[in-house]
Parts: structure tokens; C-alpha cells; sequence
């Protein structure tokens, strides 16, 4: 009888991945997360994660607004003086690039790999006596906590931004102007865009923190994996490839911010984002449960590193871009000649009215103007399409509604992901200055230079 005992099956035993002993009742879900909590927010790490993400972009966005000088390189950088949506939009994008897989390797790339540190496991298992439980208290928890500090990150940023220049309304990314409450309902959506990638991070933070065990790549896969998909979206990539990489939806959000909205590669990138989600942890589950506690020189998964991670996410890369060209018809570079050309046309004639409205002439609107863009690459040579900062682009226009034409000149740096820039090249009274006087105070031209962004699919 005592032999039938002492050779039961672990999972009979406790100690195996089922909830628990026969008679033993299994140690709720809920308070397994109660402890991981607390144990996630008595680190120092976690801490100052906390304390940055609710304090530093909120002073970061009002310190930037008090210089003359503002970050117009950045996306939105250019309008911080005169609207507080703006800067939550600039930490938006410094976030997608640093910020959130910084975040999600700190927290959820260390989450199982600091039990291997601390050598943690075996009192951990005896008392949950649940692999599953571990495994669930732990990824919840790791998502509480960078949900927590992406709010951090929105909230202090939308705080500092009106703290110091109030709730006026922002220029899209078409030229035509959002009201205050328009302009944050779209931050908002924009912000909450921004999660399906981040838990694309997390998961991958998991998935590595469970396989390479107390190994510094385990915290740093995260990282790693958000460093690679940013320069892959440097590269001249076909627009399949491009939409089917999950860090493409910390870009996809600025279709957001034109009218009509570009939601077509905003909802890619999104669901792209949260099935690599659902596929890493679900990769991540299934190694833990295969992971062998009982010795105690084996603190990862070994060998199933690359059969049941690598190659899974590699394959699930293959898959997404086939079904990405498939469904949406999708080649080359998705910038053509003709969607430049109405793009930079739009945009001058939303920005050209509001110029002539701050600068107090007679209101002319759209259908006045009559606006066309005409737009080379490389001065005609080659190929029309593409990225590169050698398009140009001369602006047509009826001036005040009189018959008589009038042109701008714009030389436009075209990014592989569809956003350029425009810079103002002549005449001087419309956009050869960079500052301009509206009702007493100087304010910036609108259009000196402007941002646009290429819808990449049809």
C-alpha cells in the first residue's frame, strides 16, 4: 500500500501539470495571481517602470512645448505648439519604437526566467501544485502589469500635452483639421491600437523567458524581435511581407488621422499582431509543460527551442504574408506615381484654406482650388514608384476661385511604410517661410512643410 503511494505518476502526485492531488483542492487561479502580483510590483525594476511611464511622458510633452525648438522630425512633432494632442501622439511614436518593447522584456521577459535566477521552482510547484495554474497566473500577470504602464504612457502624455496648450484641434495627416474632441477620441483608438502589437511582444517575452531559462536572452528577445521588425520596415520589403509583421501595427494607427480613414492595413496589422499573440503563448504553454523540473542543471527547454519556437514563428511568418498577398492583392512597394500625386494634392488643398484663414484673407475652400499635383521621381528617370527622398512635386492651384493658376514647388522624402514628408520649395509668400502672423502671433506656416501618409493598399 505504501509502495502505491510513494511511486505514484506526478500528476497523481501534485506535482505534475493537472490542477492537483485527488484530495487535495487545487490552489485557486486567483490567488496565485495575487502573489505573482505582488511579487512583479516588489521588484525595483517595476517600480521605476511605473513611475516613469506615469510621470516622465507627461513632463517630457509639457518641457518640449516650453522650447521653440520642436521635434518636427518626429510624426505630429510639428503641431505641439498648437494643439496638447499632439505630443501624445510623439510619445505614441517614440513608444512604438523604444518605450513598449522595453517594457515587455522587463516584465514579461522575465516573468518565468527569474524563477530559474532565484532557483524558486520546486517551492513554487509544491505549493500550487498546478503547472497550468503557474503558467496562466504568470502570463496574466505580465499583461496586468504592461497594460498598467501603457496606460501610464497614454494618460501622461494626453495630461502634459493639455496641460500646455489645451484641447484645440489637430491637423490630420490629409491636411484636414480634427476638433478637440475628435482629435482625442483618435489618440485614444490610436493608443488602444497599440496593444495588440505590445502583446505580440509580451508574448514572444514569455515564449523566450520560459525556453532560454536564466539566460540575459531570454530578457532580451523582446527587444531583439521589436529591433529586427523596425529595420525590416526600413527595407524596400513587398507590402505582403511589410503588413504581415506584427510590429507594422505600432505604424498603422496614423490611418487614423486622415479623412477617410486608411483602416485597411490598421486592421492587418492588428489582427496579424494578436495572432503571433495567441501563437507564442500557446508555444510558450506548451514548453513549460514539457519542461523538466527535476533537474536541476536544465533551466530551459533546450534542443525544443528551435523545433517548438523558432520554426513555429517562422512558419507562422511564411503563412501570414501568403494569406496577407492573397487576400488583399497586394505587390511591390504598394507607393505608386498616381497615389503620391492625390495624396500631396489633398493635403495642400485641406492646409492652403486654413493658411489663408489664420492669415486673415478672403476663405476660399476646396472645390475653388481645384488643386493637382504633378509628381516625378529621380526627375523622371526610371521607374515611377517606390520610396526615396527624390520625388518632387509641383502644386496647382486656382487662386481665390479668380481663373488663375498658381504653383509650389515640394521636394517629399517618401518612407518604405508610406509616410513622407514635404518641403516647401517656393514661392516664398506661400511656403518659403517657416513662421507666419495670425491675429498678432507667430505661429508656424502650415505649409512650409507637411506630413502625409500613402494608403499601401489598393
Amino acid at each position: 500500500m505504501t509502495a502505491a503511494v510513494t511511486h505514484a505518476p506526478a500528476e497523481q502526485a501534485g506535482t505534475g501539470p493537472g490542477a492537483g492531488t485527488a484530495g487535495t483542492r487545487p490552489v485557486p487561479v486567483t490567488r496565485i495571481l495575487r502573489f505573482e502580483l505582488v511579487k512583479q510590483f516588489s521588484t525595483w525594476r517595476v517600480r521605476l517602470l511605473v513611475g516613469l511611464c506615469w510621470l516622465g511622458p507627461g513632463l517630457l510633452v509639457f518641457a518640449i512645448d516650453q522650447q521653440s525648438t520642436l521635434p518636427s522630425d518626429t510624426l505630429f512633432g510639428r503641431w505641439m505648439h498648437a494643439t496638447g494632442w499632439a505630443g501624445s501622439l510623439v510619445v505614441l511614436s517614440f513608444a512604438g519604437t523604444w518605450a513598449l518593447p522595453l517594457v515587455t522584456s522587463m516584465v514579461a521577459g522575465d516573468v518565468f526566467s527569474s524563477e530559474d535566477r532565484l532557483g524558486t521552482w520546486r517551492h513554487l510547484l509544491i505549493a500550487v501544485r498546478s503547472y497550468r495554474r503557474i503558467f496562466a497566473a504568470k502570463a496574466i500577470a505580465s499583461v496586468t502589469v504592461i497594460g498598467l504602464l501603457v496606460a501610464g504612457l497614454a494618460f501622461s502624455g494626453m495630461f502634459g500635452g493639455l496641460l500646455a496648450e489645451g484641447s484645440q484641434p489637430l491637423v490630420g495627416l490629409d491636411g484636414h483639421l480634427l476638433s478637440g474632441g475628435d482629435a482625442a477620441v483618435r489618440v485614444l483608438l490610436a493608443w488602444v491600437c497599440a496593444l495588440a502589437p505590445t502583446l505580440a511582444l509580451a508574448a514572444i517575452g514569455l515564449l523566450g523567458s520560459v525556453a532560454l531559462g536564466r539566460s540575459p536572452m531570454g530578457l532580451l528577445l523582446p527587444m531583439l524581435a521589436a529591433l529586427g521588425m523596425q529595420v525590416a520596415q526600413l527595407l524596400p520589403l513587398p507590402v505582403a511581407v511589410r503588413l504581415a509583421l506584427p510590429g507594422y501595427a505600432f505604424i498603422s494607427w496614423n490611418g487614423l488621422f486622415t479623412d477617410p480613414q486608411q483602416l485597411g492595413p490598421l486592421f492587418i496589422g492588428i489582427g496579424v499582431s494578436l495572432v503571433w499573440a495567441v501563437v507564442a503563448t500557446a508555444l510558450a504553454y506548451l514548453l513549460f509543460l514539457r519542461r523538466d523540473f527535476t533537474n536541476l542543471n536544465n533551466d530551459g527547454a533546450g534542443r525544443r527551442v528551435l523545433t517548438m519556437g523558432a520554426l513555429p514563428l517562422a512558419g507562422l511568418l511564411a503563412a501570414t504574408v501568403g494569406v496577407v498577398a492573397v487576400t488583399t492583392g497586394a505587390g511591390g512597394s504598394g507607393i505608386t506615381q498616381a497615389k503620391v500625386q492625390q495624396s500631396v494634392a489633398t493635403v495642400f488643398s485641406q492646409l492652403y484654406p486654413y493658411q489663408q484663414q489664420q492669415m486673415r484673407q478672403p476663405p476660399v475652400t476646396e472645390a475653388q482650388l481645384q488643386t493637382v499635383a504633378s509628381c516625378d521621381k529621380s526627375e523622371g528617370l526610371g521607374v515611377q514608384e517606390g520610396p526615396g527622398n527624390d520625388w518632387r512635386c509641383t502644386v496647382s492651384w486656382n487662386v481665390g476661385g479668380s481663373g488663375v493658376t498658381a504653383q509650389a514647388i515640394y521636394q517629399l522624402n517618401v518612407t518604405a511604410n508610406g509616410r513622407y514628408e514635404a518641403d516647401g520649395d517656393g514661392p516664398v509668400q506661400v511656403n518659403g517661410y517657416f513662421l507666419i502672423v495670425a491675429d498678432g502671433k507667430v505661429v508656424p506656416n502650415p505649409l512650409w512643410q507637411f506630413d502625409g501618409n500613402v494608403d499601401l493598399l489598393h
